[in-house]
């Protein structure tokens, strides 16, 4: 009897515990790239574009049932957050006719950290291929902190209002820095040459995230950058002859994922400084790269194929070993999915899988891939 009582109490306790940190994010406000687009991609290139193959099936498939401008079967990180939030799943920030009072989206497919002219197109396979030329983008982190500016008289009437608004809300700076390297890797730099632009990616992304601190943010997230050697795409457009260039343990390309590491590294100890700035903000460091390198050590454990389910990804028409070609892209008529999305990682090539999603959000949420969890005391 006290044993049944005593669980009730713990139960009662952590329902309580999880409650209070639901109610006290009332909004939530999030940046970045692909890994995060809930369809301002296409809203601001048109469904219609020729060449952005996002908004057809079988994109989507998983959760929704039909396209939504998310390069994933389903749901994003930035979905699993919102729902473990109490939060509705957050409106792209270019929609039209729609109340942003509970959080935004200004993450778009494609942005790059640094302002650039150049197209990272060729580097995402549902914006290539069909012999139709790829949309440019040339949109950067700040033209999105622009975006996020220009709403905010909607959201509150004077500064006061807004550091009180702002600072009952969560701030995501998803990942940011792979397009940045990636134009660089096809453009035909070494990894040695996108190195080192390093600081200057890191240090972009951390000044974005204390301008959202002056502006009153009190809780950020802000992500790390996946391990760009175990993106099929890449061990298919980056292959090398040598095997000494692969990592024995995951088959993904080391000098690639070593240029991650490094990403992270200086990201993780800047954020670190920031923090010590600012004490009455919560900044979490979101590791992108622990668990999709664990997924790709040990797929089986998380639930993965074991044989296929790691580097290959499940929507494309390449055959071989990755499943990858830009001539046969996820999207592209004839081209189709796998049958079971949740037992791979990689959805098309360079996007995760939404069961792949769900893991890291998990891991952001309660631990072990944040420093510290968003539900986190």
């Amino acid at each position: 009897m006290k044993h049944a009582i005593l669980c009730l109490q713990i139960s009662l306790f952590l329902s309580s515990f999880s409650y209070s940190i639901q109610a006290q994010y009332s909004s939530i406000f999030s940046f970045g790239d692909s890994y995060t687009d809930t369809g301002n991609k296409v809203i601001l290139f048109g469904p219609t574009t020729p060449g952005l193959l996002i908004n057809k099936p079988p994109y989507g498939m998983t959760f929704f049932g039909h396209p939504t401008g998310r390069l994933s079967d389903g749901r994003l990180a930035i979905d699993f957050i919102a729902q473990a939030l109490g939060l509705p799943l957050l409106p792209p920030s270019l929609s039209k006719n729609q109340s942003f009072k509970q959080g935004a989206n200004f993450a778009v497919a494609g942005a790059t950290a640094l302002k650039t002219s150049t197209s990272p197109a060729a580097f995402y396979p549902q914006a290539a291929g069909g012999g139709a030329k790829p949309p440019p983008n040339n949109i950067s982190l700040s033209d999105e902190l622009g975006w996020f500016d220009a709403m905010k008289p909607s959201l509150c009437s004077s500064p006061q209002a807004c550091k009180e608004f702002f600072g009952k809300a969560l701030f995501v700076v998803g990942e940011l820095g792979w397009n940045d390297y990636g134009v660089m890797l096809v453009g035909g730099k070494s990894v040695a040459e996108a190195q080192a632009y390093v600081p200057r990616i890191v240090a972009t992304i951390v000044a974005a995230t204390e301008k959202l601190i002056n502006d009153g943010a009190t809780a950020i997230v802000v992500s790390g950058i996946s391990p760009m050697g175990c993106a099929p795409g890449n061990l298919v457009m980056l292959a090398s002859q040598n095997g000494a260039d692969y990592e024995p343990d995951t088959g993904c390309l080391k000098g690639l994922n070593d240029l991650s590491k490094a990403h992270n590294a200086q990201l993780s100890q800047a954020l670190t400084a920031l923090g010590g700035r600012y004490p009455g903000t919560r900044i979490t460091y979101a590791d992108l790269y622990a668990p999709v390198i664990a997924f790709a050590a040990a797929p089986a454990r998380f639930g993965f194929d074991g044989a296929d389910g790691a580097l290959r990804d499940c929507c494309g028409g390449g055959g071989g070993k990755y499943n990858f070609n830009l001539s046969a892209a996820c999207g592209m008529p004839g081209v189709a999915a796998c049958a079971n999305p949740s037992a791979y990682v990689n959805w098309d090539g360079v996007h995760l899988t939404e069961a792949a999603y769900h893991l890291v959000a998990d891991g952001w949420l309660r631990g072990p891939y944040a420093r510290p969890p968003i539900l986190g005391a």
